[in-house]
């Protein structure tokens, strides 16, 4: 049924989008309404290849046997539009899930014989050739897609991300990237939006794809975190931004190292809230406007347990600065666990506790607006974070 799962997903939008009929009414219904192209002809092929398209469709989601009717319908449309490609798709699906593979490639090849356009087709050649370990053929048929799907690369990715998430696979994706680069970072963009897909997209990743820039690096480190695994996101993010991690409490405390991305690295404002700049010397420079609230300065923490210190040398405070805060707050939480001003952190150290159950910690500087609005202009340096004591 996988494979019928991955027709439904993958190739039905691209099957009910690119027919082509001579009655333009029926062609424009059995594209978008199906069931409305069925009551105006029912007996129409472009109406009953667009029904039963759908009908299989639904099915697959739903995990359920696809009634033989629906094939039966295929089948007259296919006896009335012999040079349509569906009803050969529909026929490869059958033979595959049927384990007959040589039926299946004559039928996938058929379809494409009769629209060479068609992006379902090439999807399933492409599949069948690369899993039969016919790599040149697999390769072209996936240079294929690329070539005439709308927006070429854009429109192809999620084929080829569907077809990423099988690790059998893997050895010929890699020859694929390999000749398509651009097709590769597309692909690992979609495929981290799942962190489901993190194994696949450590082992497809070559080394210009797996580093402190590639796109889909934060875009995985999101998904990661949002579903609450902090320590695997900065695991991952240490691997591939090429970070050593110590035994550091805080990432780049002197403000010197802009590469790794955040969330475990800074992440710093530049808007109207303020301004948030690394600058020579191991300092932060802040200017924070004082006309809204916002955020300035923030970094997700994975802090065990226990008594921490928070330490910094203030200078400028142009303005003042008790409307700057430093902030910790867990996951899922609107209440911070501290909250320091940054009056108080100029005069000394400040400690506060982690508790159990706080996986991670979003440390953030964040200016608080008054009714006389007055900007603040400061620098910070010699930023420490330290263990107290674990708690008892």
């Amino acid at each position: 049924m996988s494979l019928v799962r991955a027709l439904s997903v993958v190739a039905i939008a691209a099957l009910l989008g690119i027919k082509v009929v001579q009655n333009a009414a029926v062609s424009t219904l059995a594209e978008f309404k199906p069931s409305a192209a069925a009551r105006v002809w029912s007996a129409h092929p472009e109406a009953e290849l667009g029904v039963a398209m759908t009908k299989i469709g639904a099915a697959a989601r739903r995990s359920q046997p696809i009634d033989r009717g629906i094939f039966e319908i295929v089948e007259s449309a296919a006896r009335k539009a012999p040079l349509a490609p569906e009803p050969f798709l529909v026929r490869g699906v059958q033979a595959q899930v049927a384990g007959n593979e040589a039926l299946a490639r004559l039928a996938f090849e058929a379809a494409e014989r009769r629209d060479p356009r068609s992006l379902p087709a090439h999807y399933f050649l492409a599949d069948d050739y690369l899993r039969s370990g016919d790599i040149r053929h697999g390769l072209a048929e996936f240079a294929a897609l690329a070539r005439l799907a709308p927006n070429g690369t854009v429109s192809v990715t999620p084929f080829v991300a569907s077809y990423a998430r099988e690790p059998s696979r893997w050895p010929q994706l890699k020859a694929l990237f390999r000749s398509d680069p651009d097709l590769a970072e597309a692909t690992l963009e979609a495929l981290a939006q799942d962190p489901a897909n993190t194994n696949a997209i450590l082992s497809l990743a070559d080394l210009a794809h797996r580093n402190a820039k590639s796109p889909w690096l934060p875009i995985l480190l999101a998904t990661l975190v949002t579903r609450g695994d902090y320590e695997g996101a900065r695991s991952i993010w240490a691997e591939v931004a090429r970070v050593r991690l110590g035994n550091q409490l805080l990432f780049d405390a002197n403000f010197n190292d802009a590469g790794p991305p955040p969330p475990f690295n800074w992440t710093l404002t530049s808007s109207t809230v303020g301004l948030a700049e690394r600058q020579a010397g191991g300092r932060l420079h802040v200017i924070y406007y004082g006309q809204e609230d916002g955020a300035l300065a923030s970094q997700l923490l994975v802090l065990a347990p226990g008594r921490y210190a928070l330490a910094m040398h203030v200078t400028g405070s142009s303005g003042r600065i008790g409307s700057l805060r430093w902030t910790l707050t867990c996951p899922n939480s609107q209440t911070p666990l501290v909250s320091l001003s940054l009056t108080a952190l100029a005069k000394g150290p400040s400690t506060f506790d982690v508790p159990a159950g706080c996986g991670a910690q979003r440390l953030e500087l964040a200016g608080s607006s008054s009714d006389v609005p007055q900007q603040v202009d400061i620098t910070l340096g010699q930023v420490s974070l330290r263990r107290v004591n674990a708690r008892g």
